[in-house]
């Protein structure tokens, strides 16, 4: 990033862009969050259903699941609406989410029950799944509590929250939380999913245009899960 480059919002290269988390948006769901960084905006909503896959049934346990869908015109053109068949980079990301918010919680202590987090993008200007990641784990806290509540569990199988951010570099700079123009732009995209204690859960880091070094993973990774620590206060002042 040259000095005649401003990012938005005024920030620096570490600094993410401003985080709001609505808690209880929807009146049905057992568990909501409207997410909303910068520009982008994500509804997340959780749902506790007293059912399995059929490969979980019997195991003792529960599942965390997820989708990801896009409204058509959440970007500046129309996309149409996946009806038939998910595309590949649609099940990429829902994967990604489930399997982050699965980190927070005790399968075991859920019961034979199951909670579907829906991350329903409302607009995208960069970082719609770590967005999606860090509502949908707010959404799910409500819907553990919900579960506790009324199905005699002795406690709450959630166990801790997660929170994710993406990184890159744009330029030459290490820059955190890419906006579109950024993310569009970016030699080297990544994404980081953490712990508030800055245990990894999971990294994707992809070189779009040039390879990166060690030094710069390394980097990245530091601005990232310092920044997730913030996000994981933003999430438990949500629920508070």
């Amino acid at each position: 990033m040259t000095e005649t480059q401003q990012r938005s919002y005024g920030r620096g290269p570490s600094d993410a862009r401003p985080l709001t988390l609505e808690r209880g948006v929807s009146e049905y769901a057992e568990g909501s969050c409207l997410v909303t960084a910068g520009k982008t905006r994500v509804l997340c909503t959780a749902s506790v259903e007293n059912k399995l896959p059929p490969w979980k049934k019997g195991r003792g346990e529960g599942w965390v699941t997820a989708e990801y869908s896009m409204l058509p015109r959440a970007t500046n053109t129309r996309t149409e609406r996946e009806r038939r068949q998910v595309g590949g980079r649609t099940q990429e990301i829902q994967r990604l989410i489930g399997r982050s918010l699965r980190a927070c919680v005790d399968l075991r202590a859920m019961g034979e029950w199951q909670i579907t987090i829906d991350c329903d993008v409302l607009q995208a200007d960069g970082g719609t799944r770590t967005a999606s990641i860090t509502g949908g784990a707010v959404a799910l806290y409500d819907a553990c509590a919900w579960l506790t509540a009324r199905s005699g569990l002795a406690q709450s199988p959630f166990r801790g929250f997660v929170a994710a951010i993406s990184a890159g570099v744009v330029g030459g700079s290490l820059l955190l939380d890419l906006d579109y123009s950024e993310d569009s732009a970016a030699d080297v995209d990544l994404n980081v999913v953490a712990r508030e204690d800055g245990g990894i859960i999971e990294v994707q880091g992809t070189g779009e245009r040039t390879p990166f070094t060690p030094a710069q993973l390394t980097g990245l990774v530091e601005m990232s899960t310092t920044r997730i620590r913030d996000l994981v206060s933003a999430q438990r002042a949500a629920v508070a």
